[in-house]
């Protein structure tokens, strides 16, 4: 019986709730949407606050409460874990009000938004590229801002996203005996990512992807191409003398020189 009774009354209580809801949507009294839009927020029902703060957005457009209305638009969906949604309204902030006391904090959500909606290695890397440059740009502008320290570790979480997937097409490449075109793709990676935790990895992978096209190649060619080779050799073993690799890199390094001579 009493749980009966428990049941009704929360029944009766949403439907109050929705009601209550829906004459809100369908008033034109626009200070007292403005009100309630924030107590949906505060209350954390973030989907009735975003679709308020959607309906008002545009009338106070030019007043003093225009950037405020934007920027807890832009956290309605934040807080929904919409990611693609917020980080367009964060972007539209504060670009449109960059000397508001919301800025910074927008322009930081904004890249991480981008951040959050950044894919595996293996898929398109466009939101990847977005949210480095967004970091960057981030603390070029707010150098002293709290959010700094975890922007330069998104960045660089990032920037390995990215040489891991050129790493990855780098490997197809070598699979299918495309040396030539993996020993770009890894060095394109390195050059552009220098600090990349993948840096002793990148740089083995050139040296034996050098090994493997100096091999296969005919004969007025093999000369410099073991020389290349032997080059990749020194640079490699000077990085990493204690590697991984390194016993598969003398090897190399013994059967090129010889080939060199």
């Amino acid at each position: 019986m009493k749980f009966k009774l428990l049941f009704i009354g929360i029944l009766v209580f949403t439907l109050v709730s929705c009601g209550q809801y829906e004459k809100i949507l369908k008033s034109t009294d626009y200070t007292l949407k403005y009100k309630k839009a924030f107590e949906y927020y505060n209350n954390e029902e973030y989907t009735h606050a975003a679709n308020i703060f959607d309906q008002i957005v545009g009338v106070f457009r030019g007043t003093n409460k225009s950037d405020t209305v934007s920027y807890y638009q832009a956290m309605s969906y934040y807080k929904q874990k919409d990611f693609i949604m917020s980080g367009h309204y964060f972007k539209s902030f504060f670009e449109t009000y960059p000397y508001s006391s919301f800025a910074e904090e927008a322009e930081y959500l904004s890249a991480y938004c981008y951040y959050l909606n950044s894919p595996p290695p293996t898929l398109d890397q466009e939101n990847t590229t977005v949210a480095i440059e967004s970091f960057q740009s981030f603390m070029n502008k707010y150098p002293g801002s709290k959010h700094v320290l975890e922007s330069r570790q998104f960045k660089a979480e990032l920037e390995d996203k990215l040489v891991e997937k050129s790493k990855l097409s780098a490997v197809l490449y070598y699979n299918l005996g495309l040396y030539k075109s993996s020993i770009i793709a890894l060095k394109n990676s390195l050059a552009e990512y220098p600090n990349t935790k993948y840096r002793e990895e990148l740089m083995w992978l050139v040296l034996d992807s050098n090994y493997e096209l100096a091999r296969g190649s005919v004969e007025s060619k093999k000369r410099d191409r073991f020389q290349s080779t032997v080059d990749e050799y020194y640079s490699f073993i000077a990085e990493f003398p204690k590697s991984k690799y390194k016993r598969k890199a003398e090897d190399i390094y013994e059967i090129s020189g010889k080939m060199v001579k």
